[in-house]
């Protein structure tokens, strides 16, 4: 496994849980807005933390932390994470799984193998701006599609959440894509930070009327989406 970073804490990311988050590099999307650019473009030049280094502190926090978050780049591109989780699942923590959706069938797998306990996946904006949205064009939807359908039905808890993007996101946008997820129990609406670490620089948050006026029109479909980091 190549692991490129670790936050020893987190309260934040985990739902309910005290937790450390672990990176992994590389993605298949090229979403401009991305603010971990580093991981994405570059997965070589980026510090490696050696999996004995990562498995050494998760031992000496046992008791200390509730879970891991795993989150990237696009995790799911690691063929070794189900035997990766499952060293982590051995020692005691709930595991929370950060994916762009884009690998259903991997997403399936670490489901049914009760390897994660928790999903959040980035829905990037409604189906019609995708390609513009991820930096990928043509962009073939149907995965992303699969594993929106797999969350909502296999029972795992999960989230879905949009990073809104001032230059990428319309309120006709909010529209459809509230559309799509209709009836979704957690969704979120989160600003755009500029992190300086971005794939495509120049891009703007939304003001806090802006995403209000973002969640309002989702609300409509989605009663219960928030805004996070507002």
């Amino acid at each position: 496994m190549v692991i490129n970073g670790l936050q020893k804490l987190t309260l934040l990311d985990f739902p309910g849980k005290v937790a450390c988050t672990l990176f992994f590099s590389g993605c298949n999307f090229r979403c401009p807005f991305c603010h971990n650019a580093s991981l994405v473009l570059l997965p070589d030049a980026t510090e490696q933390i050696p999996e004995d280094t990562v498995f050494a502190f998760l031992k000496k926090r046992q008791g200390v932390l509730d879970g891991v978050c795993i989150t990237g780049g696009e995790p799911l591109l690691q063929t070794e994470l189900p035997a990766f989780l499952q060293k982590i699942r051995e020692l005691g923590y709930a595991v929370k799984l950060d994916t762009n959706g884009y690998f259903p069938k991997r997403l399936r797998r670490l489901v049914e193998e009760g390897l994660v306990d928790y999903v959040a996946m980035d829905i990037k904006n409604c189906p019609e701006a995708y390609p513009q949205t991820v930096g990928i064009s043509p962009l073939d939807l149907s995965p992303v599609l699969e594993s929106v359908d797999y969350l909502r039905s296999c029972g795992i808890p999960h989230e879905f959440r949009t990073t809104v993007v001032r230059e990428l996101h319309t309120e006709q946008n909010m529209e459809r894509l509230a559309e799509w997820l209709e009836g979704e129990d957690r969704y979120f609406l989160q600003d755009f930070v500029d992190s300086g670490d971005l794939i495509f620089p120049g891009l703007h948050a939304c003001s806090p009327e802006e995403m209000r006026k973002f969640l309002s029109i989702v609300q409509k479909r989605i009663p219960n989406a928030q805004l996070r980091g507002i």
